[in-house]
């Protein structure tokens, strides 16, 4: 039994909740990574997985393995990128989640200019909403909006995302443009439900924070569909400028409030605290900042 081999692939499983998706990551059949599981559970004399027909799931004598063996594995997959990166040009395989509007919108065209300049290097990116660990799921690498609360992880700035309220010129001919935040009082409000408090909105008046209640009767839990409603005339609303910004751009939505405008967000990268970076996670990190740094323009 090829020991390394089996452990690396009870380890995905575990991560992955199954043989066929712990397979396909690691380039071999499920009859394969069954095998080896199977293999390593009579080396070691001890069940590790409950496997029933709906779920593969870690015994407890599995689940303490697997804390264990994560380690190991992870400090050897680190010796073997840091003697790589002293001998070579950065290459391998990258793994990155990321929120979905933002990853599609912004770091996707990122993604494809560095692609482009080291072939090297490998990509695998996991957009959604959902949080993801990067433990459990093998990640190198997660890109947030917003103060990471995980102190477990290490935080990188790369950049940062400004709110805009816009709104369609047709829809502030017929109802009158707001001059001052309380204007908004009477106004058709569209709420984008991402933001953490989505019915409170901050503004800052000669240095003092303001704060609205203002629940909008159009609620969507996507940005993009709050900028289609804003254009449609339906309402204000409330969105990341490098949501708003096409459509500001086109004139089909106009800024408002903007000498009002409190708050902004960073845009994060989030990595596991206390390992080796490997040379082709710090080259993309060091890419996208440069490529978002605090002055970045969201509308280019």
């Amino acid at each position: 039994m090829d020991r390394l081999a089996a452990d690396r692939m009870f380890a995905q499983v575990v991560r992955l909740g199954g043989f066929s998706a712990a397979a396909a990551h690691l380039g071999t059949s499920p009859g394969q990574a069954s095998k080896l599981v199977s293999g390593l559970e009579a080396h070691l004399g001890v069940r590790l997985l409950n496997r029933t027909t709906r779920a593969i799931s870690p015994t407890a004598e599995g689940e303490a393995y697997f804390t264990r063996i994560s380690a190991i594995l992870d400090q050897l997959d680190d010796l073997d990128d840091s003697l790589r990166d002293a001998g070579q040009n950065p290459r391998g395989l990258l793994r990155i989640t990321a929120p979905l509007t933002f990853g599609t919108v912004q770091l996707m065209p990122a993604l494809t200019d560095f692609a482009r300049q080291h072939p090297a290097v490998r990509l695998e990116v996991q957009f959604t909403d959902s949080y993801m660990g990067l433990a459990e799921h093998g990640f190198d690498a997660a890109i947030r909006i917003g103060q990471p609360a995980d102190s477990a992880l290490k935080a990188r700035k790369l950049g940062v995302i400004r709110v805009k309220i816009v709104a369609a010129l047709g829809y502030l001919k017929a109802r009158g443009v707001p001059r001052r935040p309380a204007d908004l009082a009477g106004h058709d409000i569209v709420t984008d439900l991402n933001f953490s408090r989505p019915d409170t909105w901050n503004f800052r008046d000669k240095g003092e924070p303001v704060l609205l209640d203002l629940p909008g009767r159009l609620r969507f839990g996507n940005a993009e569909a709050c900028v289609i409603a804003a254009e449609a005339g339906l309402g204000i609303t409330r969105v990341p400028d490098f949501i708003a910004a096409p459509a500001v751009r086109a004139r089909r939505l106009i800024e408002i409030l903007a000498e009002y405008r409190d708050g902004e967000s960073g845009v994060y990268a989030l990595t596991p605290s206390g390992r080796h970076m490997p040379s082709r996670l710090r080259l993309l990190l060091d890419f996208l900042r440069e490529r978002w740094g605090p002055d970045h323009d969201w509308s280019n």
